[in-house]
Parts: structure tokens; sequence; C-alpha cells
């Protein structure tokens, strides 16, 4: 503010006659860098918790096999997929309560699904077992 005239100063005054501060080089550097695209799909990215698909076999079987899975369930199903995915595992085998699911980790889906009751209890293919 100019204290003779009362006066606020202009924006534009202040920023040809007043050095930048070191923070402030920051910030506009690297906002310049980094693109509004790159910031959304890193931000996406922590809050997507992808959910597991299954594919038709998985749905023939939980339907042949009147298995149901519940909210609950599902997220253990989803909690296994992401600590398979964390050990480099591609093919799972994840039990949740009596249910067992065999998962394609890359693909993010599951291939078969059977119950405690099933008569073949012999899983191959697979390179890691997760208990959710």
């Amino acid at each position: 503010m100019n204290p003779i005239a009362n006066q606020f100063t202009s924006l534009e005054y202040i920023n040809a006659n007043y050095p930048k501060s070191e923070e402030s080089k920051r910030v506009s550097g690297s906002a310049a860098e980094v693109s509004f695209s790159e910031v959304l799909q890193s931000k996406k990215q922590v809050y997507d918790k992808p959910e597991v698909a299954f594919s038709k076999h998985a749905n023939q079987r939980l339907q042949l096999r009147n298995m149901k899975l519940s909210d609950e369930q599902m997220d253990r199903l989803n909690y296994g997929v992401e600590q398979a995915r964390q050990k480099n595992i591609r093919e799972s085998l994840i039990f949740v309560d009596n249910m067992a699911f065999i998962v394609n980790i890359p693909n993010n889906t599951v291939v078969t699904a059977m119950n405690g009751e099933d008569e073949q209890k012999v899983f191959t293919n697979i390179d890691g077992a997760v208990i959710s």
C-alpha cells in the first residue's frame, strides 16, 4: 500500500519490482512440468480399487453350486487378489470362508469357483495361494 496516497500497489508493479521467493519459483516450475492428466491419473490409481471380474465359466460354477458372495466376502476376495498381486502371483488360489477361487491376477478375473462340498479338491496351474 502506498502510505502517502492511501492506495494499493498494483500486482503488475509488485511482480516487476520484487523478486520471487524460492518456494514460489519451485511451485511454479514444477506445476509447468506436470500435466493435469498426469496428476488426475495418479490420484485415480490411488482411489480406484478394481473389483475382480468373473469369467463365464466362473459365473456358471457359482450358479451351479448355489454360491453367493456377501459384500464382505467380495471385499475379502478383492483384498486377497491385491495381496497376490503384491507377491507377483499370476494364477492364485484364494480361499474365502468355505469357498475357493482360482483367479488370474494380471487379468483380475476369477476363472473358476468351488465350495467345500465339491468332490474334486485338486488345484492345478496355480503359483500361489491366499487365505482371506
